[in-house]
């Protein structure tokens, strides 16, 4: 970890392009975003929201890694389709925009979206149970139905402070490795997938560990599992499966828009 520096403020300060490096807004773009925006909705309904804080991106699709990102100020449940900020791997906002972008989402986001190809959508929360395990010396426990299908899954990267400092990409990306299930020491949680479903999925399951995690610690001990069934378990693991992914995802947004569809504005 590198020496305290001069602290950084949380807004992205990068121009966003001009003239003939501005990029045209695809169906491909417009399709992300609807679905990313249904997705920040759904944390909400799920109550997986941090004031205006964390962030959920996608990338769009085509040759550049340009990828969606929150609007700074905004709570979850305000964002729509047409208010996600698109920004390069840089932090440029690929065309002018009223919004401004978060650092700490630009530096942790960007470093997963740029080094891992695959990573075309990452989650990050802090909520209260998931945050508790991230503080936990032992971190997650595996001896529960979610737990369990994370077993062998998961990774951890320390605490180095607020994420606004681009030296800790590299380090981030080495404990990551190739896991899409990461606890974040002290901080909180974040998974990634090739899709926003099995992005999805993987943060249910991390989240719902944690959840009965912390309400076993109450009670008791949690039962052991045995090898031979964490082994089977993490065979069966929901976020490989893309059909339950996507089925498990299609039903949140038809509940959504059962009751307020302005995020596809």
């Amino acid at each position: 970890m590198a020496e305290s520096k001069k602290p950084k403020g949380l807004l992205m300060e990068r121009a966003p392009r001009t003239g003939t490096q501005l990029l045209p807004m695809t169906e491909g773009e417009q399709q992300a975003r609807v679905r990313l925006a249904a997705c920040y909705r759904i944390f909400d309904l799920l109550a997986w929201t941090e004031s205006i804080f964390n962030h959920i991106t996608l990338r769009v699709p085509g040759s550049e890694t340009v990828f969606l990102i929150n609007p700074f100020g905004l709570h979850y449940s305000e964002v729509t389709a047409s208010n996600l900020v698109a920004i390069d791997i840089q932090g440029r906002p690929v065309r002018p925009t009223d919004h401004s972008v978060n650092l700490a989402g630009f530096v942790t986001h960007s470093a997963i979206h740029g080094h891992i190809q695959a990573a075309h959508c990452v989650m990050h929360t802090h909520t209260t149970t998931g945050s508790a395990v991230a503080c936990l010396e032992g971190g997650l426990s595996h001896d529960s139905f979610y737990g369990a299908q994370l077993h062998g899954r998961v990774a951890y990267h320390n605490f180095e402070g607020v994420t606004v400092n681009s030296d800790e990409q590299e380090r981030m990306i080495a404990s990551i490795g190739d896991k899409r299930v990461v606890i974040l020491r002290n901080h909180g949680l974040l998974t990634w997938g090739e899709t926003v479903e099995e992005a999805f999925m993987w943060l249910w399951l991390l989240q719902r560990a944690c959840d009965i995690q912390i309400s076993a610690a109450s009670t008791g001990r949690m039962t052991r599992l045995s090898a031979k069934v964490l082994a089977q378990t993490h065979l069966e693991a929901a976020g490989q499966q893309s059909q339950v992914c996507k089925a498990a995802f299609d039903a949140l947004v038809r509940k959504l828009d059962a009751t307020d569809a302005s995020y596809r504005n």
